[in-house]
C-alpha cells in the first residue's frame, strides 16, 4: 500500500530532493508558506499553502486529512530575522506536533540542526546537554526538547536528525559550497577565510536515504540522531577539490577574518544512527562535489 506522507517545508532544498525521491511510491503532500520555485517543483505532489505559524489556519487544513508519516523541513530560511525564526522554527514545529499526537501516524520526523549544541566541543555526541547560542539554534533545540516532552505524557512516535552541513544540486546560491563552486566556473577571484575550519559535509542524496530507510524500516525507532558523514574536512580542502575539478577561479585563503563566534571544528560522532538502522554515508565528499558541479554547471 502506498503510504501517505506529508513533507513540511517540501518548497526547500532538501523538500524538493526528498519529494522527488519518494513520489513514485507514496501518496506526497507539501506544506509551505509560498508557492516551490519552477525548478523545485515535483510533478504529482498535492501541494498545500499555509503558515505553520497559524495554528488555527493549519489545524483546520489537516484536521480532515490523515498521514501515515509527516516530516518537518519547514521554517524562515533567512535567520537574520528572529523573530520569523523563532516563529516558524519553534512555534511552527509546536503546532504540528499539537495536531499530530492526537492522530494515528507512523512517524513525525523532526529535522533539527547541529547548531543545537552550540559552542560545544567536537565531535559532538547525543547524550551532550546542548547550549545554543544563535536563534535558529535555540528555537530547534526547544523543538526537540517538546517532542519529548510530548512523548513523555503520551506515546508519540518521533526520530529528531540533527545534520551537519547538507549539500547537492540545486541548493541555493547563499550556502559556502554552491558559492565556490558558482565564483569558480564564473573564473572569479573570491575572497575566503583561511580554512582551516573543520566541517562534516553531507551529500543529500544520503541524507534523503536515510530518510526513507527510516520511513521503511519495520523497526521502532525513536530518540534523538546526529547525521553526517562521518567524515571531518577542512573547509580550505573542499575549496580545493572544487577549484581542482573546475580548473578556474583564484580563492584568496586568508582574506576574510574567522567570525568571533565561528568553531573552529563542528563535527559529529555518529555511532547511535549507525547503530539504530545500520546506515551511513556511501557518497564521498569528491563524488558529491563532482555530481554538484556537473548540476550547476
Amino acid at each position: 500500500m502506498r503510504n501517505k506522507i506529508l513533507v513540511v517545508g517540501g518548497t526547500g532544498f532538501i523538500g524538493f530532493h526528498l519529494l522527488k525521491y519518494l513520489k513514485k511510491k507514496n501518496t506526497l503532500f507539501s506544506i509551505s508558506k509560498n508557492k516551490p520555485l519552477k525548478k523545485r517543483k515535483v510533478r504529482g505532489v498535492n501541494y498545500i499553502f499555509c503558515d505553520i505559524y497559524k495554528k488555527n489556519k493549519l489545524r483546520k487544513i489537516l484536521e480532515q486529512k490523515n498521514f501515515d508519516y509527516v516530516i518537518n523541513l519547514g521554517g524562515y530560511v533567512d535567520h537574520s530575522n528572529k523573530l520569523k525564526t523563532f516563529q516558524s522554527h519553534y512555534y511552527g514545529c509546536k503546532n504540528l506536533v499539537d495536531i499530530f499526537k492526537k492522530k494515528k501516524i507512523k512517524l513525525f520526523i523532526q529535522i533539527g540542526s547541529s547548531l543545537e549544541y552550540g559552542k560545544l566541543k567536537s565531535p559532538h555526541i547525543e547524550t551532550l546537554k546542548c547550549k545554543p547560542t544563535a536563534t535558529y539554534g535555540i528555537s530547534k533545540y526547544k523543538s526537540s526538547k517538546y517532542i519529548q516532552k510530548c512523548d513523555n505524557k503520551k506515546s508519540f512516535p518521533y526520530v529528531i536528525l540533527r545534520p551537519y552541513q547538507v549539500y547537492g544540486p540545486n541548493q541555493s546560491i547563499n550556502r559556502l559550497i554552491p558559492i565556490v563552486i558558482s565564483s569558480c566556473i564564473k573564473n572569479q577571484k573570491f575572497n575566503c577565510s583561511s580554512g582551516i575550519q573543520k566541517r562534516d559535509f553531507l551529500y543529500i542524496d544520503d541524507f534523503i536515504n536515510l530518510i526513507n530507510k527510516l520511513i521503511l524500516s519495520k523497526k521502532k525507532i525513536k530518540g534523538i540522531f546526529n547525521v553526517g558523514s562521518g567524515k571531518a574536512s577542512s573547509v580550505k580542502e573542499t575549496i580545493q577539490l572544487i577549484h581542482k575539478k573546475i580548473k578556474k577561479g583564484n580563492p584568496q585563503f586568508g582574506k576574510i577574518k574567522m567570525r568571533r563566534d565561528e568553531s573552529l571544528n563542528y563535527y559529529p560522532k555518529i555511532k547511535k544512527l549507525k547503530k539504530a538502522i545500520k546506515w551511513r554515508a556511501k557518497t564521498s565528499l569528491k563524488k558529491g562535489l563532482f555530481q554538484t558541479i556537473q548540476y550547476y554547471k
